[in-house]
């Protein structure tokens, strides 16, 4: 990789060109043996990207390499939803050049992208488009057919809280009925980040919550089942409330092995609810997510989550770019 960092480097010396440049973001996202040089070499891949782009921003091969610099860098530098949506921004022109709407690796790694936000249906779509145009890469039509069995069974867990008995339920509802040692700092109706702000916290059930961010509110359940997954991210699990209404939660940035298990209660402040409703091959899928895109704002077994339980994501995605 290094012998053809420099031949581009030469390359751009002699004459600077789009290729080139293109070619070089891609090598230097696979270079680094540190974690501080893999982050350099991201964000200088970045910045040829964009110089490949400003040389000709109607060519839509240059922005498929920037949509992918900038996907690598939101699962290598702290996942800035910044940099996914500007991923996503890249994706779209490069959707509008004939010549990079042909490519399989647009379609495929739109998709990661989609997947990552909760958008399985766009996500599930992308994956059919990129077998579509090359039936022989086999790893578009793994990522479909992993993701729709994904979706199938949280919805089957959630329609059947985690196949637990009836018994055991009742006794996760009679131990939420005194919430206060599971709420930890959130008890009380308020809570004081690090910084000092205080937020207010009403804790509700999960029937009374509503798609997006529900400002001020905090849910408490007990961990009924967890999600097994070809793709460890993310980490998903399956809550009761004490009505045993039931809800997912998928967790991003989780260290590995640090996740919960059955029993355990889990209070989630200010909850993000997807509505998730997928209709593709022939499979309805449909039921609620709760989105956790940092451990450390759980609250387990009354305790919140250390810094130990925080580890970026970090996924493979392109086939060439």
């Amino acid at each position: 990789m290094e012998d053809a960092k420099n031949c581009f480097e030469g390359a751009l010396r002699r004459a600077p060109n789009k290729v080139s440049l293109r070619s070089l973001s891609m090598v230097l996202r696979q270079l680094g043996n540190t974690k501080d040089e893999k982050k350099k070499n991201v964000l200088d891949g970045v910045t040829k990207a964009k110089e490949a782009v400003n040389m000709d921003i109607e060519d839509g091969i240059s922005w498929l390499v920037l949509g992918n610099a900038y996907l690598t860098a939101f699962f290598t530098l702290g996942q800035d939803p910044k940099l996914l949506k500007q991923s996503m921004a890249a994706y779209r022109q490069a959707n509008r050049d004939q010549a990079a709407r042909n490519q399989p690796d647009l379609h495929y790694n739109r998709a990661v992208a989609l997947k990552y936000e909760e958008e399985y249906q766009e996500a599930l779509e992308g994956f059919s488009k990129s077998q579509l145009l090359d039936q022989s890469w086999q790893a578009p039509k793994s990522k479909e057919r992993d993701l729709l069995q994904y979706l199938k069974k949280v919805q089957s867990l959630v329609v059947n809280k985690g196949q637990l008995k009836q018994k055991r339920l009742q006794s996760f509802s009679t131990s939420l009925s005194n919430p206060s040692k599971d709420l930890g700092p959130y008890v009380g109706g308020k809570y004081v980040t690090s910084g000092g702000r205080s937020i207010v916290l009403e804790n509700v059930a999960l029937s009374s919550l509503h798609p997006g961010i529900n400002v001020e509110k905090v849910v408490l359940g007990k961990v009924v089942c967890q999600v097994s997954s070809e793709d460890p991210i993310p980490f998903t699990f399956c809550i009761v409330d004490q009505r045993l209404d039931c809800y997912s939660v998928t967790i991003y940035n989780l260290a590995q092995g640090q996740g919960v298990i059955i029993g355990d209660s889990v209070a989630i402040p200010e909850p993000f609810v997807q509505l998730v409703n997928v209709d593709h091959n022939e499979s309805v899928v449909s039921y609620r997510n709760i989105r956790v895109d940092s451990p450390m704002v759980l609250v387990v077994n009354g305790k919140k989550f250390g810094l130990d339980k925080h580890a970026p994501s970090e996924i493979g995605f392109t086939k060439s770019q």
